[in-house]
């Protein structure tokens, strides 16, 4: 570019070496040196863009690059690396997200990083718009599975899009465990009150908690419960904490198999959630289950709904879960109307910062 137009003003002023203004064909000519106060000018100009631009165009280049590199990066990202990355103490702790509830994790994780536990937090991206935000704000914390599932939308529970995402979470579960780790997965709808690791006694295979609304005893059985009027049980799949056993692995294996007997259609609108209580139901006598305590890990069917049962139990509540309720907006209103919508007023107490 700068060749180019040192050219055309060499050009001009060979051709014309004594311009003549409009206005003054018979007057006194004078002469355009580039010496001379215009010539300098023109030259000073030249210079200040050139100085500018090219500058300019080497950062943007270097910017350009670096963001390829990155994305590169993220996209060959494995699960054995961002794991072994997370991990602390041989555990890690797993949510699953695409990017339309992202709101929803930055407020899990504000709750996690109160109990000071956020370092060991693996977000499972859906999408590859999730793993890039993640990383960008928070690096090494994002990595996807492949394949990726079709681009999401805020999935309506009981949809086909819906079962297809929290499908994959067992698959995604196993593969932690394989490689040798404690794991516990939580929803993102959910909020840590106080820490939970000191609940997750002994060493059992799986633990659990219940998703019914009724109030069981402060001093219920750990022991998995009697099944319902569907022949099954019915334990939340949304908050589990495995440890890397032959048990453990079994029930995630038979988890899988019932999803792919029991798969989503028209007709019967399935999730995942039975298919976990199949295989908890068909292994119960092989590995070694353990029901977290009611009090502390309530569903959302009790904890929002009965507010006698809350203040009565008031400061033994350890992980809150926004179920028993559907739909994106409703869940934030039913947070925000309990005090646990926590992203407005503290999004800098998240990792990920103010998104």
């Amino acid at each position: 570019m700068s060749t180019f137009l040192h050219q055309r003003q060499q050009q001009h002023l060979l051709a014309n070496p004594y311009p003549i203004s409009p206005g003054s064909a018979g007057g006194p000519q004078r002469s355009l040196s580039p010496f001379g106060r215009t010539g300098l000018f023109v030259l000073l100009s030249l210079m200040v863009v050139l100085g500018i631009l090219f500058p300019w165009m080497r950062v943007s280049e270097s910017l350009f690059s670096l963001s390829d590199a990155s994305i590169s990066k993220w996209r060959d990202y494995t699960l054995a690396e961002a794991v072994s990355f997370v991990a602390k103490n041989g555990t890690v702790i797993v949510c699953a997200v695409s990017q339309p509830y992202i709101p929803f994790l930055n407020n899990w994780l504000i709750s996690i990083a109160r109990q000071k536990h956020q370092e060991k937090v693996l977000v499972i991206a859906e999408d590859y718009a999730t793993l890039y935000k993640v990383n960008q704000k928070w690096p090494g914390h994002a990595v996807l599975i492949p394949p990726a599932p079709d681009a999401q939308t805020a999935h309506k529970f009981g949809s086909q899009g819906f079962f297809n995402f929290t499908s994959r979470r067992p698959r995604h579960l196993l593969q932690i465990l394989d490689l040798g780790y404690n794991v516990m997965y939580n929803d993102v709808d959910m909020v840590w009150m106080a820490d939970p690791f000191p609940y997750l006694q002994g060493y059992h295979d799986v633990y659990f908690t219940d998703d019914m609304a009724a109030v069981k005893p402060l001093n219920h059985s750990h022991e998995l419960p009697a099944p319902g009027k569907k022949g099954r049980t019915y334990i939340c799949s949304c908050m589990i904490f495995l440890h890397p056993t032959g048990g453990a692995k079994e029930v995630l294996k038979k988890w899988i198999e019932e999803l792919q007997d029991q798969p989503w259609s028209k007709r019967k609108r399935s999730n995942d959630q039975p298919a976990f209580n199949w295989a908890l139901n068909k292994t119960a006598g092989q590995v070694d289950l353990y029901l977290l305590p009611q009090v502390a890990f309530p569903s959302g069917g009790l904890y929002f709904k009965n507010q006698t049962w809350v203040q009565e139990t008031k400061g033994m509540h350890v992980i809150v879960h926004n179920n028993y309720i559907t739909g994106f907006d409703k869940k934030i209103k039913r947070f925000h109307d309990f005090g646990l919508w926590l992203v407005d007023d503290h999004s800098l107490e998240s990792p990920l910062g103010r998104l």
